[in-house]
């Protein structure tokens, strides 16, 4: 079921703005004549650092090779990134930061669904855009907002299209599913029961654990005495590498199991002892690696490892392409950029595809979503391999 969005004062107030342009001062903030400020919060110190750095990185890398070529209509761009360590009160508090004291044009990039959640109220309420959080939860996109903007398919596009993928192709009939007990999780869970319903089949049995679960055996033998040939998984990074590799040890190999994005990690693929062969992840983008890579990617891959010493990872691949997306923009809202113009430069935006080969992107008027196109992959000899996509369901 697609939400309903019944609009505030602060999304009343952002639509005037951009409506009228009334509001002069929230259409131009961060922006002078020398520059454009950008804000970020996102985790380069805790738990999920490895994504705010490589974005952050990623984003930075690419703001100063235009800013060496004298920016963008003869302005620079002045990224500010900002660490919440994966903390909800901490990300509020940066970004207060950003929005009030540094005024800052857009925030591009942020990381964490309860993170981006906490912001958006004071963000819109100050007219600042949000573009490709680093989350696929569908709030990022839904209820639609004039001033939020996601770029890729969301979890549940993930869960639903692998699981159409997975029935189709290799006859899978006993649904289940395995996830956190999240607010994360129940939206896997969503996507489950909705895809089943749309293929009239029964979900047969349901297990679910903590975000710091590190024992599996009772789930794993649940949903095998159920009889379940696929699981869906609400699955972040070592919760979807735990349960799969206990599955296998206990012989449990007459069944497929699908992640989605948040588990879209080398660190997933490349488990020790090959434990995670064989499993399915539905993603928005797509994993690149340096060998295989055309000249392009070899290119960027080759100047990332230059400047900052280690392999990109995917979160360098987000990153990139937001800063690519906000160039973009940017270029199309002219010389005398403002909110309104900046928006319309995004929503104008239609057939766009990064550098890896991901979906193809576009916005519009009423469409703040890029896509829901879903890549699917499997994971063989320790690499995520391209198996089918774009996908829909």
């Amino acid at each position: 079921m697609r939400r309903v969005e019944v609009l505030g004062v602060a999304a009343a107030t952002a639509i005037a703005v951009l409506a009228t342009g009334s509001v002069e001062a929230q259409a131009v903030r961060g922006v002078t004549k020398s520059e454009i400020i950008i804000g970020m919060h996102t985790d380069l110190s805790g738990p999920a650092a490895s994504y705010g750095v490589s974005s952050s990185n990623a984003m930075r890398l690419k703001f100063e090779s235009l800013n060496a070529q004298g920016g963008i209509h003869g302005r620079k761009i002045r990224l500010i990134v900002e660490d919440h360590q994966y903390q909800v009160p901490r990300a509020v508090q940066a970004a207060n930061k950003l929005i009030n004291r540094d005024k800052i044009f857009l925030m591009a990039g942020a990381l964490g669904t309860p993170h981006n959640n906490a912001v958006f109220p004071e963000q819109f309420k100050a007219g600042v855009p949000n573009l490709a959080p680093l989350t696929a939860a569908r709030s990022m996109s839904e209820p639609f907002h004039p001033l939020k903007f996601q770029t890729f398919s969301s979890y549940y596009d993930h869960i639903r299209a692998g699981i159409k993928y997975l029935v189709e192709k290799n006859g899978r009939k006993k649904l289940c599913s395995l996830y956190q007990d999240t607010d994360f999780g129940k939206e896997i869970l969503e996507a489950v029961k909705d895809q089943a319903k749309a293929m009239n089949m029964p979900v047969v049995e349901t297990a679910t654990n903590t975000p710091i679960a590190t024992d599996f055996t009772a789930q794993i033998a649940k949903l095998r005495a159920a009889g379940c040939d696929l699981v869906a998984m609400g699955s972040i990074v070592r919760d979807a590498i735990v349960p799969y590799a206990t599955a296998r040890k206990m012989g449990w190999t007459d069944v497929d199991f699908v992640a989605q994005s948040a588990s879209f990690d080398q660190i997933v693929a490349s488990a020790p002892g090959g434990s995670t062969e064989g499993l399915y992840v539905g993603a928005g983008t797509v994993m690149p690696y340096r060998d295989t890579a055309n000249a392009t990617v070899a290119t960027w891959w080759d100047g990332y490892k230059a400047k900052y010493g280690t392999d990109p990872n995917i979160g360098a691949v987000y990153g990139h392409n937001i800063a690519d997306l906000i160039i973009t923009a940017l270029d199309r809202a002219g010389k005398d950029v403002t909110t309104e113009k900046f928006v319309k430069g995004l929503e104008s935006i239609s057939g766009y595809r990064d550098i890896f080969g991901g979906p193809v992107i576009g916005f519009g008027p009423q469409k703040h979503q890029g896509t829901t196109e879903v890549l699917f992959f499997q994971i063989q000899k320790g690499r995520f391999v391209q198996i089918a996509g774009p996908l829909k369901y």
